[in-house]
């Protein structure tokens, strides 16, 4: 059976809109773009390669990776990120999506990715996403949590896990610090 395992920056308050530019997400009149480029915790984070045969995004992370990666040159995450599968959760996008080896999941996300999970023995890595984490979540299909907690307190953004969202009780099974303060903590579910 697959394994869903979320990979994705978060501030101490939980925030997680827009960590890589200040204008990747400005809904809500969010001002905080780009929180987390000055720590590059992603680079310390380790081989988040090790975690994934198959990306899973929602259409917002997807847009936006597409718009980036595959026009980079130079850059070992290019070729890595085009060659790798990815599963794409959107009620808009039609196929045939336009960034090479991407699959549009049908129907429901939660739906979807439960037959995934069953049918194959792949890992599937989730990057940002997080209203499509959130619906996972409340259908218990999380596997693993790679937290990338930043020493900063925004006080506004989308968050991981927002108000009313689905509970989760974890279990703490490795830490590592960066030298900058960053917290890479890793959770199973109990």
């Amino acid at each position: 059976m697959g394994k869903v395992v979320v990979f994705t920056n978060l501030t101490l308050d939980g925030v997680m809109q827009a960590p890589g530019k200040p204008d990747e997400d400005r809904r809500g009149g969010f001002e905080h773009g780009g929180w987390a480029a000055a720590y590059a915790a992603m680079a310390q984070a380790g081989d988040s390669k090790s975690y994934t045969n198959t990306l899973l995004l929602g259409r917002r992370t997807y847009e936006q990776f597409y718009s980036f990666w595959p026009h980079q040159t130079n850059n070992p995450y290019t070729e890595m990120l085009n060659n790798t599968q990815k599963y794409v959760a959107s009620t808009t996008l039609k196929e045939p999506l336009p960034w090479i080896n991407s699959t549009l999941l049908k129907g429901d996300a939660a739906e979807a990715m439960s037959t995934l999970k069953q049918e194959s023995d792949k890992n599937f890595l989730i990057m940002g996403s997080g209203v499509l984490i959130q619906s996972l979540m409340r259908r218990n299909l999380i596997d693993e949590y790679v937290l990338l907690i930043h020493p900063l307190v925004l006080g506004s953004g989308r968050r991981l896990f927002p108000d009313g969202g689905a509970f989760a009780a974890l279990r703490l099974v490795g830490t590592k610090t960066t030298d900058n303060g960053v917290v890479i903590a890793t959770y199973l579910p109990r």
